[in-house]
């Protein structure tokens, strides 16, 4: 974990004017790219996109809340499931650290839609279905698993300041804890001021 205050602070940063090239270059600059974290204290990169009722959500419509924006892979696994619901479980005291809680998967709206419902999820998923949100939050990354190499959503969960700037980050996250976890880097946050 990197935090303002703390060590392992990333030497890269995510700009809005950083765009890849195009054709052959564009998969090399795409390797490069995910291997630059986002430095803690930088502007979290804005999106737009549908959330579990196809209903649009901004990131800038959180402003002036604490975001607690969490990357994970598929909806109705086993670890995505223990850490929504310890999310889901944890609302009530994040909410007095005025905190709103967002998932991100590359799953669809309708799949999204499912989770929830099954799971009592009372905060929104976005549908990152072209993982525009993960590339621009560096969690979009090359995997292996059997052999297999292939591109996913590597566990990450950002803990978004109320002026937009990053505030502390946690990759490879393990589900199990996860929840006390980012409470108790608000509570430390909050009470840095």
């Amino acid at each position: 974990m990197r935090t303002a205050s703390g060590s392992s602070v990333g030497t890269g940063s995510v700009g809005a004017d950083r765009q890849p090239p195009s054709n052959a270059t564009a998969t090399m600059y795409h390797h490069a790219r995910a291997i630059m974290p986002l430095e803690i204290g930088k502007q979290a990169p804005e999106f737009t996109a549908p959330d579990q009722d196809g209903q649009p959500l901004a990131l800038g419509d959180y402003a002036g809340k604490w975001v607690v924006l969490y990357f994970y892979p598929k909806d109705h696994t086993s670890g995505c499931t223990r850490q929504a619901c310890e999310f889901r479980d944890a609302m009530e005291r994040l909410a007095r650290h005025d905190a709103v809680v967002i998932g991100v998967s590359p799953d669809s709206v309708r799949s999204h839609r499912s989770f929830a419902d099954k799971h009592n999820l009372p905060f929104r998923l976005v549908a990152d279905t072209d993982h525009r949100i993960a590339e621009s939050y560096q969690v979009w990354k090359q995997k292996k698993l059997y052999g297999r190499t292939y591109y996913g959503i590597e566990r990450t969960t950002y803990i978004i300041a109320p002026d937009g700037r990053i505030a502390a980050v946690f990759e490879k996250v393990r589900p199990d804890g996860h929840a006390d976890e980012v409470l108790r880097k608000l509570n430390e946050l909050r009470a840095a001021g």
